[in-house]
Order: C-alpha cells, then sequence, then structure tokens
C-alpha cells in the first residue's frame, strides 16, 4: 500500500485547553496497546516523527507523569486530566497522540492493529519505523 499525500490533523484534550496539529495521511494506522497504563486508558497510538507534531497551545497546563525506565513522558491536561499525547520510550524521536483525540473531519480511515506491550522488550522494535520520515 502506498503511503498517502499528508494532511493536517488537529486534535487535543477534552476542555480544549491543550490544542495540537500532526501531518499524517488522511488513512491512519494506530495501534492499540496491552501495557498497564495504555490497557487502563484505552490509549489508541498514532505515533509521527517530532517535527510533524506540533503543540499549539497549553504548553504551560501540561503536567509531566513518568514510571518504571522515566523514559516515557506521559503528558496530562491539568485542567481536565486528559493524555492526548506523549513521548513514548518506543520511540523517543517521535510523539504519540491518542487517535481517539484528533478532530474527525480530516481522517478517512484508521486502520488498528493491537501492539503486545505487556512484552514491551520483546515488540517495542517493531514500532521503530514510525517515528522516522
Amino acid at each position: 500500500m502506498e503511503e498517502d499525500a499528508l494532511v493536517t490533523h488537529t486534535g487535543g484534550c477534552h476542555c480544549g485547553a491543550v490544542r495540537w496539529c500532526i501531518d499524517a495521511p488522511a488513512h491512519l494506522q494506530s495501534h492499540t496497546c496491552n501495557c498497564s497504563i495504555c490497557a487502563i486508558q484505552h490509549y489508541q497510538h498514532l505515533i509521527v516523527p517530532k517535527h510533524r507534531f506540533t503543540l499549539q497551545e497549553g504548553a504551560h497546563l501540561l503536567s509531566t507523569y513518568t514510571f518504571g525506565s522515566g523514559e516515557a513522558k506521559h503528558y496530562f491536561c491539568s485542567i481536565c486530566g486528559v493524555k492526548s499525547f506523549y513521548i513514548p520510550r518506543s520511540n523517543p524521536d517521535g510523539v504519540s497522540v491518542h487517535a481517539r483525540c484528533i478532530k474527525p473531519d480530516s481522517v478517512e480511515s484508521i486502520t488498528d492493529e493491537a501492539f503486545d506491550g505487556r512484552h514491551w522488550e520483546d515488540n517495542a522494535h517493531t514500532l521503530a519505523h514510525l517515528s522516522k520520515a
């Protein structure tokens, strides 16, 4: 399958205080992870290279959470508590946005694949290519 041309998608937290945009295809490929934090949040990862992510509003309202290795940086809106993006340990050169936080007007489709994050060390390499481009 040939990659679609990039379009600009907008998204953010529930209350709208944190807003961002990404450049990604209109047909999105996401991953739902079963690790301890993603399973609770039903986080639907859409990983893009850092240069294709722009935080537009709300940087001063972000709270950061880290655990385990401390490598992943989970950013939450301090008003509504939603984590709409973070820097994943698997892709420190990228940003994972929560696909459910993207405004649907620019999305033609989302195909989601399961990712076995419970066995992260065995599987993280399968995501490495997503933050390149």
